[in-house]
């Protein structure tokens, strides 16, 4: 169990609170209640990836787990959205705490599984304090072992589709929900097959290349890194690349797709 510092939450009251969200966000947050929590992202009108959270669900409220460093940000966009309907923002990042656990850690009260992947393990937001016998590094490594995105350390804001990012394959995208801000072009990105490239688990066999670093393949650049720590990271890269021999910083660089990542057959 570790405590996530990085983390902050917004507190999301009023009675159209979820009606709201509903039309801004890629997930269907009617779908969030206690002890089941949703991961969704916030997109431009162009369908470009903004922010993610993760939303639970209290009797009274919404609460959002998001990056501490979006959380002014981020209150003050969806604020924009209110017009007339009945809701109220605010940072409570002092009064509440993102606590995540895996490796069959014992789940405190109001906790939810990682709506991501079982091997995630789960999330809390509780008050500070609790003892932890992890540190967040040590989540860090796990989640990238599993290759899991980490906010806007492995996406970029106004350019990653979130396709190339897995939300789909991790629970991030009602299909069936109905409009969202963005939703247009994720639509047509999943349906005309548009992907060209992914953010992918990779071996890193050597010093770890700074994020942005550009990968590159027979001296053609096709990706650029991303997070990463102690040999493993994430790395955006072309799909026509992920079986030829990389470069980055100079440093080779193997691709390592995780099982729950949906690749496209390869063609002759």
């Amino acid at each position: 169990m570790a405590e996530l510092p990085a983390r902050g939450i917004i507190e999301v009251t009023g009675e159209d609170r979820v009606g709201f969200l509903q039309g801004l966000v890629s997930n269907d947050v009617a779908l969030a209640a206690p002890g089941h929590a949703i991961w969704a992202a916030l997109l431009t009108p162009q369908g470009k990836y903004l922010a993610d959270f993760f939303v639970f669900a209290e009797p009274e409220r919404l609460l959002l787990d998001c990056e501490a460093a979006q959380v002014a940000g981020l209150v003050q966009k969806l604020s924009r959205f209110r017009l007339r309907a009945k809701v109220s923002l605010r940072d409570i990042s002092t009064e509440r705490t993102v606590y995540v656990g895996w490796d069959g850690a014992l789940a405190p009260d109001g906790a939810a599984p990682d709506p991501r992947l079982q091997d995630a393990g789960w999330r809390a937001l509780a008050p500070p304090g609790r003892i932890c016998n992890a540190t967040p590094d040590a989540w860090d490594a796990h989640r990238l072992a599993l290759g899991l995105p980490d906010g806007t350390r492995d996406l970029e804001q106004d350019k990653t589709v979130l396709l190339e990012a897995g939300f789909d394959e991790l629970n991030g995208i009602s299909w069936t929900k109905g409009c969202y801000m963005g939703q247009e072009l994720t639509a047509r990105t999943k349906y005309r097959g548009l992907l060209k490239r992914r953010l992918v688990k990779v071996a890193v066999d050597g010093p770890l290349p700074a994020p942005g670093t550009p990968i590159q393949s027979h001296g053609t650049e096709v990706g650029t890194m991303r997070s990463g720590r102690d040999g493993v990271g994430l790395a955006v890269l072309r799909l026509d690349s992920l079986t030829a021999p990389l470069e980055c910083g100079g440093t080779a660089v193997r691709p390592l797709p995780p099982a729950w990542m949906r690749l496209p057959e390869p063609t002759d």
